[in-house]
Formats: C-alpha cells, sequence, structure tokens
C-alpha cells in the first residue's frame, strides 16, 4: 500500500541511533506535533557505541535499537527502520545507496533529512567517516536514484518500488547551514530524547547543559530572539 499522498512526509537518515535525536530531535518533534509523517531510518546499529566494558559486544545492537525506538516516541516518531551495517565501516557504495532509494521509494517523502557529507573543521565532531558517507549514499539515492526508474532496475521489476522524486534535503552538521530550526517549544522532547540513549552516557545532567548551551548560541548566531533554541541545517532542493 502507498502512503497517504495528502500528508507531508519526511525520512530521516542516520548512521548510528542517537544521531537523529543530536542532529534533529526538536525539528522532528515540531513537524510531527503538525501532522507530519517521519519515518526514522537507521544505516547501523552503532554497535561500536557504548562506555561499559561488562556489557556483552553482542548485546549492543539490541540495546540500541530498543534505546532509538524509546527515543524515537519522545519525538512523536513510531516508524523505524534498520538496514544493520557495521558500525565504523560505512562507505557509501552502490548498495547502500540501492538500500536506500528502496526506502525512500517505499516511504515517498517531500523531504529527506541526513547528514552533510562535508567535514565540518569548526565542530568536528558531526563529522564522523560513517556520518559523513551515509550523507552522501543519502544524497545519491535522491538524486539520481530513487527518481530514476532505471537505476537499481530491480527495485520496480521485483519490489514494484517505482521511482519517486524526493523535493528537498536537510543536511546536518555540514560546515554551510544556511537554516534555523526554532526548537524552543520542543526542547524538553528533544532532551528526552537525547536521554533515552542511557548506554551512551555517563553524564546526563552535563549532556543537557550542553546541548541547551549549543541550542542557544545557534539561535543568537543566526539571528533569533534571545532565549529561543536552534538546531542548524543546510536545505537544499532537489525537486
Amino acid at each position: 500500500m502507498l502512503p497517504d499522498a495528502e500528508v507531508e512526509r519526511v525520512l530521516v537518515i542516520a548512521a548510528h541511533p542517537d544521531d537523529a535525536d543530536f542532529a534533529s530531535a526538536g525539528t522532528v518533534a515540531r513537524w510531527t506535533r503538525e501532522g507530519i509523517a517521519v519515518t526514522y531510518l537507521l544505516v547501523t546499529d552503532g554497535d561500536a557505541g557504548g562506555f561499559d566494558p561488562d556489557v556483552p559486544r553482542a548485546d549492543i545492537p539490541g540495546i540500541r535499537r530498543a534505546e532509538q525506538t524509546a527515543a524515537a516516541a519522545q519525538a512523536g516518531v513510531t516508524d523505524l527502520r534498520f538496514l544493520g551495517y557495521r558500525d565504523g565501516t560505512v562507505e557509501p557504495t552502490i548498495g547502500l545507496r540501492r538500500d536506500l532509494a528502496r526506502v525512500i521509494r517505499q516511504v515517498r517523502p517531500d523531504r529527506v533529512l541526513t547528514h552533510s557529507p562535508d567535514r565540518n573543521y569548526a565542530f568536528i565532531a558531526p563529522s564522523h567517516p560513517d556520518h559523513r558517507a551515509v550523507g552522501a549514499a543519502a544524497i545519491d539515492a535522491v538524486y539520481p536514484d530513487a527518481r530514476n526508474p532505471f537505476a537499481h532496475p530491480e527495485l520496480l521489476a521485483e519490489e514494484g518500488l517505482a521511482e519517486w522524486t524526493v523535493r528537498e534535503m536537510w543536511l546536518s552538521g555540514g560546515p554551510e547551514a544556511n537554516h534555523a530550526s526554532d526548537v524552543t517549544d520542543t526542547l524538553p522532547a528533544k532532551l528526552a530524547a537525547l536521554r533515552a540513549h542511557q548506554s551512551q552516557m555517563t553524564d546526563p545532567d552535563g549532556l543537557t547543559a550542553m546541548i541547551t548551551e549549543y541550542l542557544a548560541a545557534n539561535a543568537r548566531d543566526h539571528g533569533l530572539p534571545e532565549g529561543r533554541y536552534a538546531e542548524l541545517f543546510q536545505v537544499i532542493s532537489t525537486a
């Protein structure tokens, strides 16, 4: 069954569990409150993450999927897809592009939000190699793969997935942000989403303070009034 064409749809493509929450949970929470349908697509299970050596490594993928599911619920997202790639080894391969194009054709989103493929030397944390690889593959999956009926022909021939054109992309973490998304009203939802990733944090209160300060600085630097909070994106037209 195809998604309801009357409902605006967003696909968030992230490399690891918690990436969407650090980058965009405030914006996503606002969208879902406005009636926009949001799907999360996680490329890896974050199996190289965590800090507790007593937790068996084989347990990490399940833990992190459960944490991401709980975090997504805080932002109003219940549709999550997991590809199961190995954490720390992602490359922008043809295979990954096909896997992303498949989900784009399934979800048929108006907008795709993902990582910037560009390294940000002013703030290196978002420029994890998995992030950049996923961002590069996602851009190629949006254009030209998902919209080209002759790209990955097995998607149409074997799975019945017709081409789909995404009209815009929102890239997070890159060096060229051109849009400040006001998340003041949904800041509590964002912080709750981040706190759901318990296996990844040793100082939840310190994380809350750091994120709040960072979002306030984003708002100030992009001309929002004092007391506001913002997530930053590079918005590009792909229609």
